[in-house]
């Protein structure tokens, strides 16, 4: 999941710039906070406000996807993150 949210980073900002480290973890806390439906949402509207190309704006969809298509798989990560 993190290497999705790397290449959607890098979407909106430059690979050495730390504020894609900060746009990344933003997004991975809130995935873990169980709000992957609404982290994906706000992804594909932030790629289609300053509207990029469809090959300019694929890593934040297949992110977007990867977050939608698996959100199941995530609600056991939740529960042993809330254990500890």
């Amino acid at each position: 999941m993190i290497e999705f949210l790397w290449k959607a980073a890098f979407v909106f900002y430059y690979q050495t710039s730390t504020q894609a480290e900060a746009w990344k973890s933003k997004r991975l806390q809130l995935i873990l906070e169980g709000k992957s439906s609404s982290v994906a949402t706000g992804m594909r509207l932030s790629a289609t406000l300053p509207k990029l190309t469809p090959q300019e704006r694929k890593p934040v969809d297949t992110c977007a996807r990867y977050l939608l298509n698996n959100t199941k798989y995530f609600i056991p990560l939740l529960c042993e993150a809330a254990q500890n």
